[in-house]
C-alpha cells in the first residue's frame, strides 16, 4: 500500500475535526444563550421553585440545565402541615454539549439513596447544536416536568420515588 493511499482518510480526518469545531463554535455564539434564555424565562414565567445553571466540566464539555432547587411557595403552607415532609432537590433536564460537539438532553432525578443509580436518569435525545429551537427546548421542559410528576405520584408498580 503506497502512502498516497492514506490522502482520503486524512480529508476525512481533517473534515472530523472542522465539523467538531463548527459545532462548538455554534454552542457557544447561539445555542448555549437560547437554551439559557428560554429557560429563564419559563423560570420567571412558571415560579415553582426552579432554577437556571450554566456548568463547565473540566473544560471537555458545557451544559445549562433547569433544576429543582426549592418547593413552590404557594404549597409551601399544605408541606408544613406535615412535619416530616421533605422536599427532594436536584431534579433536573440537562442540555450538555459533549466532545464531538452534539447536544445531549436527558433528566437527572432527585438523588435517594434507596434508589439505584441505574434509576437516575432518563436520556431523551441528541441533537446538532444548530437544531436546537425555543420550540425544542420547550418540548423537553415538558418530558421533563411529566416525568418528574411520574417520580412524585409513581405507579405502584414502579416506585420511582420511594
Amino acid at each position: 500500500m503506497k502512502i498516497e493511499h492514506l490522502e482520503e482518510r486524512i480529508n476525512d480526518y481533517k473534515t472530523s475535526i472542522k465539523t467538531v469545531v463548527d459545532k462548538k463554535t455554534i454552542w457557544q455564539t447561539k445555542t448555549k444563550d437560547l437554551i439559557s434564555k428560554t429557560l429563564k424565562t419559563i423560570c420567571d414565567t412558571y415560579a415553582i421553585g426552579w432554577k437556571v445553571q450554566e456548568l463547565n466540566w473540566i473544560g471537555t464539555n458545557e451544559a445549562v440545565n433547569i433544576t429543582f432547587d426549592s418547593f413552590p411557595k404557594e404549597l409551601i403552607d399544605c408541606t408544613n402541615q406535615i412535619p416530616t415532609y421533605q422536599f427532594m432537590q436536584g431534579g433536573a433536564l440537562v442540555f450538555s454539549q459533549s466532545y464531538s460537539g452534539d447536544v445531549h438532553t436527558f433528566i437527572l432525578f432527585p438523588y435517594i439513596e434507596q434508589i439505584p443509580v441505574e434509576n437516575s436518569s432518563v436520556e431523551l435525545e441528541i441533537h446538532n447544536p444548530k437544531d436546537i429551537t425555543e420550540k425544542i427546548i420547550i418540548e423537553k421542559v415538558d418530558e421533563f416536568l411529566k416525568e418528574m410528576i411520574k417520580w412524585e405520584v409513581p405507579n405502584t408498580k414502579n416506585k420511582v420515588g420511594y
